[in-house]
Order: structure tokens, then C-alpha cells, then sequence
């Protein structure tokens, strides 16, 4: 009598390794999202800090616990995790970057270039585990946990970075959007005169977070501080409803998955 025996798969883990790539394809529209997640962050951190610190604290902390589950739990990119996360990070990095000064009382240069130090570090030590650093080669669980910390030390040095240029530097919150806007044009124009593609796309990156976070100071804040005078609460209501719309717009027309990609080489991912 011959006895059969069947193989049983191994089971995915709670957050098993992707399946495909778990980042979007780079259109304008992820920038366009990318710009209001960093004003939407900016502002209801903000907002949550006008009440108890405690609460607030723990709100930014569960939405962060919330996304990264959610993330790390999908096997490829799905729009709504992404960038449910990337929100979350957001207000979560400017919350810590903020606490930096108004807790420990660093003055936003230290915490500028103490973010930006962070920053290069993860830099290093992902470039040295995996030998790029493109978002085209986040198709594994370690990958993508270098990239959501590089993305949370860019919010973080953002944050740091525009409250820095509009009261330490005294130039205020609109001339911050226009020295920032002007500035993100600046990897764009490299990039089409040779700079690295993975240089460019990582130089845009984080500028978009003062560029952001100024825009939503400037419209959220009092007269008195060079603002609108708008409101937190208006601002990163306005701000969340608009990244929902653009959201569910992605989700349903599936306009930034990426294309399938051969296997990843040291070779092609440098590319």
C-alpha cells in the first residue's frame, strides 16, 4: 500500500514578504499627494498638540501603529495603505520633531541638522545592506523597511527644516513656500541635465516636506505669526479630505501600480 504524502505550503507570517513592488509608480499625482499628506500631517499635528499633549501623543502613535500594520500586512502596493502610513508618518514625524524643540528646547537648527544626520545615516547603512537606493527595488519586507524609515527621518528634517527658515531665520511662512518651491525645482532641472534619477527622486523628497509643512503653517496660523489665520482644524480637515479624494481616485483607476520588473540585479537596480 502506497502512502502519499502531501506537501503543505508554509504559511505567509502576519507580515510576509511581498509579492510585488509595495510603492507607487512616480507620476505627478504622487506628488501632488505627497505635497498634502506633508501640509495635512503638519496641521493636525498641530491641532492635536492645542489639547492634552498625552492624548494627542497617543492619537499619532496608534494612527502610526494602525498604518504600519496595515502596510507591512498587504503583499503588494494597494493606494489606501501607502498612503494611509505616509499620512500617519507625517503627523507622527512632526510630533517628534516638534516635541525635539517645544519639549527638550533644541532650537530648530539643532534639530534640523540633528534629522538631517539621521537621515544620512539610514541612507548609509540601506545603501550598504542592499546597494541601492531605489524605490523601483522595494519588492522585499527588509527593503521596505529602510525606505518607511527614510521616509519618517524626512518628515522629520522637513518639519525641523521649515520651522527653521520661517522663525529662526525670520523669514516667515509664505516666503518659506516660495524659497521652498522654488528649491524642489532644483533636483528637476538636475535631473534632466544628469543627475541620477534615484538622486533626483530622493533630493525632491525631502523638500517636499518643508514645502508642504509651510504651506500649512501659512494658511493655519494666526496674523500675528505671518499667517492666514485659517485654523489647525480647518486646514488638516481641508487637507485630509483632499488626500482621500485623490486616494480613491488611484485606488480605482490603479494609474500609479507599477509595471512588472524583471528580477532585480545589482546592475538594474543602480540604474
Amino acid at each position: 500500500m502506497t502512502t502519499h504524502r502531501h506537501r503543505t505550503l508554509p504559511r505567509p507570517g502576519v507580515f510576509p514578504e511581498p509579492v510585488a513592488a509595495k510603492v507607487p509608480e512616480i507620476t505627478v499625482l504622487f506628488w501632488v499627494v505627497k505635497l498634502l499628506t506633508t501640509a495635512g500631517g503638519e496641521a493636525t499635528s498641530d491641532y492635536l498638540a492645542l489639547g492634552s499633549h498625552l492624548v494627542g501623543a497617543a492619537v499619532e502613535l496608534g494612527l502610526l501603529v494602525i498604518g504600519l500594520a496595515w502596510q507591512f500586512r498587504v503583499r503588494r502596493y494597494t493606494a489606501a495603505a501607502y498612503w494611509f502610513l505616509a499620512y500617519s508618518i507625517a503627523i507622527f514625524g512632526t510630533g517628534v520633531s516638534d516635541t525635539l524643540h517645544l519639549t527638550f528646547g533644541l532650537p530648530y537648527a539643532a534639530t534640523t541638522v540633528l534629522w538631517a544626520v539621521v537621515l544620512a545615516a539610514v541612507f548609509a547603512v540601506w545603501f550598504r545592506a542592499e546597494r541601492t537606493l531605489s524605490i523601483h527595488s522595494i519588492v522585499t519586507r527588509r527593503r521596505e523597511m529602510f525606505y518607511w524609515t527614510t521616509v519618517f527621518a524626512t518628515f522629520a528634517l522637513g518639519t525641523a527644516l521649515g520651522d527653521f527658515t520661517a522663525t529662526t531665520l525670520g523669514l516667515g511662512y509664505l516666503s518659506s513656500v516660495v524659497l521652498f518651491a522654488v528649491a524642489i525645482a532644483m533636483p528637476l532641472i538636475a535631473w534632466r541635465l544628469g543627475l541620477s534619477a534615484i538622486t533626483a527622486f530622493w533630493w525632491a523628497y525631502v523638500l517636499t516636506r518643508p514645502l508642504g509643512a509651510s504651506v500649512a503653517d501659512y494658511f493655519s496660523k494666526a496674523h500675528s505669526l505671518s499667517g492666514f489665520g485659517f485654523g489647525d482644524g480647518r486646514t488638516a480637515i481641508v487637507a485630509t479630505l483632499a488626500v482621500a479624494a485623490c486616494v480613491a481616485y488611484l485606488a480605482v483607476t490603479r494609474r500609479d501600480i507599477q509595471r512588472a520588473a524583471p528580477e532585480f540585479s545589482p546592475a538594474l537596480q543602480n540604474r
